[in-house]
């Protein structure tokens, strides 16, 4: 089955969060299972420069007036067949892939992502004479003009099916009105049934509304966002589409995240040889200036500074923490006032507590490694890669029951660790006290050295790979083009 993935971002080329590990991962695990995989990308500069043996396909108008070129070629790392936008106007600035040097948004968002949702409806409608998606499957709220642009083209046979996944449905993709007139879809389109939002444009809605199938990264979340308090607004939508609605759990990429092979940390080891672990953390430890002590339980958290993420449970937490004698690493950038907590923290307890701002990938993997718990407290949560991440690391998750983590994480409950499944700490309310309850039994778990290493070995032991999810998307393609 040939299957046209549309995303913004694309790992290790050009990464923001976990959509891009995702958008890395899929393609390879879906052609492991005989899907012929192509992506379309907009055409930043990472991914122009890792395009070889690239020509134009195509020179097109956009719908606003802008010439643009649409490139061919093969992505080198990944090792996979794409379609990029080469129009440097739209892509080639200074900042993130969504905003400036000041984080503030590109006033013209949304031309630079209602072009990737256009190009690739043209990719399905034939742009490229010698290969035809059957399936086009869009990802997140930039890749969700795709279907509505399809959804307005001539029809043709064989149908192209359209699968639009959710990796976060509080990032929506909303503009004004006066955008809507550059966008090139018909009138008719901006309307409650359709890409309106309470009198704006969203792209997140255009997916939701027009797509032939709707999946999100976990079987929790896809409840979830059918409720007032998780919905963000578009529950009422997805009531009603219910039944074109899934969720496919996330998965890590062996490759990449197997701390066996990991080029990054500073010993390898696996779940049978765990000496490896003891030395990066002691290693980590001696770098950053914190105290050298093995029997002190070292927590990590890698992730964006942002309210959602309950990083203000942990700051509220720290003193419960610090009193017990662990230490916390904490890797990440995000919301000022959060960075700058963080950073008096650590100026205030340098033998105890280690703030890095920024993305590093490199060293989120040494924090993996060395670390004993993952702090995973979110508000809400699509999926969550973090804390499978800790779990392939022999780091414990302690994590908010919600989304993919309360799919993922088996709280160390007695019955839990009688059974043999419990691999981490899960609280219920998202309050302080039920962080601190969960942080207490970490403590208490890993005074018992015995039971914290079963708990590990079953953690580090779990399946977390790609090929169940590359079979229920293989399984669902069939459906939809069927």
């Amino acid at each position: 089955m040939n299957v046209l993935q549309v995303s913004a971002e694309i790992f290790p080329l050009l990464k923001t969060g976990g959509l891009a590990d995702i958008a890395g991962a899929l393609p390879s695990a879906l052609q492991s299972v005989g899907c012929q995989v192509r992506v379309v990308l907009p055409g930043f500069p990472a991914i122009l420069a890792d395009l070889t043996d690239s020509w134009v396909l195509a020179e097109l108008t956009a719908p606003w007036g802008e010439r643009l070129q649409v490139r061919q070629g093969r992505l080198r790392t990944l090792e996979l067949d794409a379609y990029v936008i080469d129009l440097p106007h739209l892509y080639e600035r200074p900042g993130s892939p969504y905003e400036d040097a000041w984080r503030q948004p590109y006033a013209d968002n949304h031309r630079r992502f209602a072009l990737l949702g256009w190009v690739a409806a043209q990719l399905a409608h034939g742009l490229d004479p010698h290969w035809q998606p059957q399936v086009v499957h869009s990802h997140d709220w930039h890749a969700g003009l795709t279907s509505a642009y399809m959804a307005f083209m001539p029809h043709r046979s064989p149908r192209v099916a359209t699968v639009f996944t959710v990796h976060n449905l509080a990032y929506q993709g909303v503009f004004s009105p006066a955008c809507f007139y550059e966008l090139g879809l018909p009138h008719a389109a901006f309307a409650v049934n359709g890409v309106e939002f309470y009198g704006q444009v969203s792209f997140m809605k255009a997916g939701l509304y027009y797509a032939d199938h709707i999946t999100t990264v976990s079987p929790t979340y896809a409840r979830e966002i059918q409720t007032p308090e998780q919905g963000c607004g578009f529950d009422g939508l997805l009531r009603t589409r219910s039944g074109a609605l899934s969720g496919i759990l996330n998965a890590v990429d062996d490759a990449v995240w197997n701390p066996a092979t990991d080029p990054y940390v500073t010993d390898t080891y696996d779940v049978d040889h765990l000496g490896g672990k003891a030395r990066c953390k002691a290693s980590l430890q001696q770098e950053l200036g914190l105290s050298v002590q093995s029997e002190t339980p070292l927590f990590g958290i890698v992730s964006r500074l942002t309210g959602q993420k309950g990083l203000h449970l942990v700051l509220g937490a720290l003193d419960f923490v610090l009193s017990r004698g662990g230490q916390l690493v904490l890797l990440g950038t995000g919301e000022a006032h959060l960075e700058s907590i963080f950073k008096a923290k650590a100026a205030q307890y340098p033998q105890a507590v280690s703030v890095r701002i920024g993305y590093d990938e490199a060293y989120a993997h040494r924090v993996f490694a060395a670390t004993d718990v993952t702090l995973v407290p979110s508000q809400f949560e699509p999926c969550g890669l973090t804390q499978m991440y800790g779990l392939k690391y022999g780091s414990l998750p302690l994590v908010h029951r919600v989304g993919g983590l309360a799919d993922t994480v088996v709280d160390c409950s007695l019955e839990n660790l009688a059974e043999g499944r419990a691999n981490g700490f899960v609280f219920d309310d998202f309050n302080q006290p039920a962080l601190e309850r969960a942080m207490a039994r970490a403590f208490a778990l890993y005074a018992r050295k015995t039971e914290w290493k079963k708990v590990r070995a079953c953690g580090m032991r779990q399946d977390l790979g790609w090929q169940s999810a590359a079979r229920q998307y293989v399984t669902l393609y069939q459906h939809l083009y069927a």
